[in-house]
């Protein structure tokens, strides 16, 4: 039995990026895989599940993913955005991820910012009712950053040491 999981659906790496860090900070045993390669969710302990934002909730895969989790299986989410770190758009796809997982136990969230793919801004730009969202999205250019980074692997430890008073 793998005792950890990492998951994660990611469209432009920022993700996949988090992910990896995350994972770099686990302990064995463990493993990391796409959502989509990942279909075994009982032979694990503890879930690291990582998802982009998207108009403010969970991509489609990842909230089919979260309804799959078998009752009381402990995860742990990760999301990366455009928004600016604590804004109500990143937290609102929090919350929306926690609906989709309302049968696990979850341990705690991160999330951290992202840059936003070209295409994408461009299209909200055009948009009257997105067009300041976007421009503020721009400074996510740099991230993930190496701080991001590191904050993603302090968060896996941190969640580890909770998980280690529930048998993990």
């Amino acid at each position: 039995m793998k005792n950890i999981l990492v998951t994660y659906f990611s469209r432009t790496g920022n993700t996949a990026l988090i992910a990896e860090a995350i994972f770099e900070a686990l302990p064995d045993p463990k493993d990391i895989k796409p959502i989509k390669e990942a279909t075994d969710m009982a032979a694990h302990k503890l879930m690291f599940i990582g998802f982009p934002v998207q108009s403010h909730s969970v991509p489609y895969p990842v909230d089919v993913f979260l309804r799959q989790i078998p009752a009381k299986t402990r995860i742990a989410l990760f999301s990366t955005h455009g928004s600016l770190t604590g804004s109500s758009l990143a937290r609102e796809a929090i919350q929306s991820a926690l609906v989709c997982a309302s049968q696990a136990v979850v341990i705690g969230t991160f999330s951290c910012r992202g840059k936003v793919s070209s295409q994408a801004l461009e299209a909200l730009m055009k948009s009257p009712e997105h067009e300041a969202w976007a421009e503020m999205a721009v400074s996510a250019g740099t991230h993930p950053d190496a701080a991001d980074l590191e904050d993603a692997r302090a968060f896996a430890r941190w969640i580890v040491t909770l998980s280690r008073g529930h048998g993990l």
